[in-house]
C-alpha cells in the first residue's frame, strides 16, 4: 500500500467540453506511462476512475509517489485565461470524493496542485491550478 501524504486538486486546464479519450491521449502524447489523475471530475458530477490508488500518476512531479491526483475538466476561459469554472455538480463530485478519501487517507494534506510551491506566497506559484484555493475550500474535510 502507497503511503498518501498529499491529495491535489487539478483543473484539466481545457475546455469543458473535453472528452477522457481526449484526456487520455493528450498524457499518451507526453509521453506518459499512466494518466495524469486518478479521478476526473465531469460537468455533469460524474466522477471517472483513470488509475487504481495504489498505481502513481503524473499529476505532480517530484510527489506522485505519495499523492493522489483528482482533476475537474475546464480550468480555462475561452479565451485560454484560467479561471474556476466548476459546475455545480463537479463540485458536489468532488467534496463526496474527498470525504471517501479522507477516510482511506486521514492524514493527506488536501491541496490544490499551484499550492505545493507556493501556499503562503501567492507570488511564487508557479501555475494556477486548479484555478481556486482547494486549501482554504477543502480545510474542513
Amino acid at each position: 500500500m502507497r503511503n498518501i501524504k498529499r491529495i491535489f486538486i487539478h483543473c484539466t486546464a481545457s475546455s469543458r467540453k473535453t472528452s477522457i479519450e481526449q484526456l487520455l491521449a493528450e498524457f499518451k502524447s507526453r509521453g506518459w506511462h499512466a494518466p495524469g489523475y486518478h479521478y476526473v471530475a465531469m460537468p455533469d458530477g460524474r466522477m471517472v476512475k483513470l488509475l487504481d490508488e495504489e498505481k502513481v500518476s503524473n499529476g505532480v512531479r517530484g510527489y506522485n509517489q505519495s499523492a493522489i491526483n483528482i482533476a475537474y475538466v475546464g480550468g480555462i476561459d475561452a479565451k485560454g485565461s484560467p479561471t474556476d469554472n466548476r459546475t455545480i455538480e463537479q463540485k458536489a463530485a468532488i467534496v463526496h470524493l474527498l470525504i471517501e478519501l479522507r477516510s482511506r487517507y486521514p492524514n493527506a494534506l488536501i491541496m490544490g496542485h499551484r499550492d505545493i510551491w507556493g501556499a503562503n506566497n501567492p507570488k511564487a506559484w508557479q501555475k494556477a491550478c486548479p484555478c481556486f484555493n482547494a486549501t482554504r475550500e477543502y480545510g474542513a474535510i
